[in-house]
């Protein structure tokens, strides 16, 4: 999903700092400029080597958005806006961590406003489910899950659908930091640490919110086996 040319009109109003003139690399080259030296580029002013960098990290901003959000118009919201932000303040970069981690971090900050919104409005709420009493042995089900394969089995297909609308009516429950942590370990496979960078926070904070969100979730899907 390319930026769309109304988003980069939009935010050349506010856009980078200097000319194209400054530009040394030329659009043929810009495909094997390492990072450093593509975003030092699209900081003076060349456009070619920004819609470079969106073409490198389009596809794990809208697969992050899409973890996040579950929703694909929302993740589309997310996707534009987000890369809006990192247009108009590219130019504040100043290498102090990888591009990556500044542009993830954009990315769970408007993911997060987004959740905070949508749990402000009562009709995108998931529906309740019957919580009910969950018996002990239940810090194994997130390993358990480790281990499914997929299958033709229709009947274990079923299930499967089951347990993962189960799943994603418990992770709408989580507060929207909790549910950002989590997504970030368990499915986008980030160490404590980075997701501390991505959230601009300790790596003590993301481990307490991570264990609230595991808490949170095993004692709604205890019962699953």
């Amino acid at each position: 999903m390319p930026l769309p040319r109304w988003a980069l009109a939009l935010a050349n109003n506010a856009g980078l700092a200097g000319g194209t003139g400054a530009s040394l690399a030329t659009v043929d080259c810009l495909p094997n400029l390492n990072e450093r030296t593509l975003v030092a580029e699209a900081q003076a002013g060349n456009r070619a080597a920004f819609e470079e960098l969106v073409h490198r990290y389009d596809r794990d901003v809208l697969r992050l958005a899409l973890n996040l959000m579950k929703r694909p118009e929302d993740a589309r919201d997310v996707y534009q806006e987000a890369f809006l932000k990192v247009y108009r303040n590219l130019h504040r970069f100043r290498f102090e961590c990888s591009f990556y981690t500044w542009l993830y971090r954009i990315v769970t900050n408007v993911c997060l406003d987004q959740l905070r919104r949508r749990q402000a409005r009562p009709e995108d709420q998931a529906p309740e489910s019957n919580s009910g009493n969950h018996e002990e042995g239940i810090t194994d089900f997130f390993e358990r899950q480790r281990e499914h394969r997929p299958t033709l089995d229709p009947e274990r297909q079923l299930f499967g659908k089951e347990i993962q609308a189960r799943i994603a009516s418990a992770m709408e429950r989580l507060s929207p930091r909790e549910r950002i942590v989590f997504e970030l370990k368990h499915y986008q496979g980030l160490k404590l640490r980075a997701i501390g960078d991505a959230l601009g926070t300790t790596e003590e904070t993301v481990k307490n919110s991570l264990f609230r969100a595991t808490r949170k979730l095993r004692s709604q899907l205890g019962g699953l086996r």
